[in-house]
């Protein structure tokens, strides 16, 4: 076998072409490499890795406080802790003032629940040709239904809201609310308690009615605070409380005087009578909110419930308590409300009234016979003794103008009986000054 013994050559790189670097070089590089990790890896074990491991406990042991901060501080839950762990936080000033309102107020807000004997009516059947002959006709079991009283029983019949109004359980409440004289009247104070109560006296001119609760134990009852309703302005906030629906007693909701000096005509229950300058409000009112109170944010009475609009969303009304002032003095005084009385039957002068009647004026009130022909001028009434006559036009009060807004009732509330007046008239063109006395009305 022949050996072949190939010349040496130099061998190349494949692609450059160039000598291949000195591998000894590289060895020794590579060695202080080594020899620098495991110099490092010794002084870690040494001196870093002891720190390392203490502040990772410290870290793990601090991490759930440091999240549970992080979550309070991103969602700040708006509801109120559990009971017992901690007490709810207002989110403004104006909701805190509401809180307090409320708060303050539904002690001396109640429910009240009108209930009467109404009789029960039983069923049965007569044949009403029992007896008479058949005159050889088949005979036929007719029978007609008929109905007797069998008794009486205690129903409720009705319901509303009212406020007290003095500690020994005086309350205030709409007169539609227990307008029946009949009727047995049960008030439910906030915790739960129930007393009769006593109706003392009405106010049909305002739809205000005053009772009393009816107790002998000496119970001393919470008062709502009157405040004043010729200060309020359209805008401010208002606060309504009462028994919606006649169910869910101390209902709050909360909106805006929205108008005022409004008047209405409510309707409901047989009645309707017109109501002259009210508080217009967005507070929604609801059946059986009627009689209780409507408050600003300083926990004051400036307003009784006392109708809704019809058909609106939330367009409700209230009686302004400075009106309502004079009735609880008066009662309180004498144990009734008196009102004062001129004793004329009139118009209020519109367009449509001048041009009927063939009118000088567009204003005043025009004095004329009632509908069923009642007389214009009560005998013996101020008015009478004033010497106004009918025909005659009452244009102003004291200096007061009579207006569509400005009634000549709702002028007269500003009275007492007893107080003197000075009435501008017009007559047959002419301009006269009569004075009268008013007299005492009740109801």
């Amino acid at each position: 076998m022949a050996i072949y013994d190939f010349p040496k050559k130099t061998a190349v790189e494949p692609i450059t072409g160039k000598k291949p670097a000195n591998k000894n070089g590289r060895y020794v590089i590579a060695f202080l490499l080594i020899d620098l990790v495991i110099i490092g890896s010794v002084l870690f074990g040494l001196y870093l890795y002891p720190r390392l491991v203490a502040s990772y406990e410290k870290m793990k042991s601090e991490l759930p406080s440091i999240a549970e901060n992080w979550i309070k501080e991103r969602f700040n839950p708006p509801s109120a802790p559990e009971k017992g762990i901690g007490k709810y936080v207002a989110q403004n000033t104006q909701e805190q003032a509401v809180i307090n309102t409320v708060e303050e107020t539904s002690p001396a807000v109640v429910s009240i629940i009108v209930s009467k004997d109404v009789p029960i009516f039983e069923e049965y059947y007569i044949n009403p040709f029992e007896g008479m002959p058949d005159f050889g006709f088949p005979s036929f079991d007719f029978q007609v239904p008929q109905y007797r009283q069998k008794g009486t029983e205690k129903k409720e019949i009705g319901g509303g809201t009212g406020f007290i109004i003095s500690s020994d359980g005086m309350l205030i409440t709409n007169k539609h609310v227990v307008n029946d004289n009949s009727a047995e009247y049960t008030v439910y104070t906030n915790d739960g308690k129930k007393y009769p109560a006593k109706l003392l006296a009405k106010d049909s001119f305002q739809d205000l009615t005053i009772l009393k609760i009816q107790d002998d134990t000496g119970v001393i009852f919470s008062v709502a605070r009157l405040g004043d309703s010729d200060g309020i302005r359209i805008g401010q906030s208002a606060i309504a409380i009462g028994n919606a629906l006649g169910e869910f007693r101390n209902t709050v909701s909360v909106g805006v005087i929205s108008g005022l000096g409004r008047t209405v005509t409510a309707t409901g229950a047989g009645m309707s009578e017109t109501i002259q300058d009210v508080i217009q409000t967005d507070a929604a009112i609801n059946p059986g909110n009627s009689g209780g109170p409507l408050l600003n944010l300083r926990g004051e009475v400036i307003g009784i419930n006392t109708a809704i609009a019809s058909g609106a969303e939330n367009i409700g009304f209230a009686i302004p308590i400075n009106k309502a002032k004079r009735a609880i003095e008066s009662v309180k005084a004498s144990g009734k409300i008196t009102y004062p009385l001129l004793g004329v039957r009139y118009v209020t002068i519109t367009e449509k009234v001048k041009k009927d009647n063939n009118l000088a004026v567009d204003e005043g009130a025009l004095v004329k016979k009632g509908e069923n022909g009642e007389a214009a001028v009560t005998a013996g009434s101020a008015a009478d003794k004033a010497g106004i006559k009918e025909g005659d036009i009452i244009l102003e009060i004291n200096g007061d103008k009579i207006t569509a807004e400005n009634s000549l009732s709702k002028i007269l509330l500003n009275y007492k009986p007893g107080d003197t007046i000075q009435i501008s008239i017009l007559r047959n063109n002419q301009n006269i000054i009569l004075s009268a006395v008013l007299d005492e009305r009740t109801e």
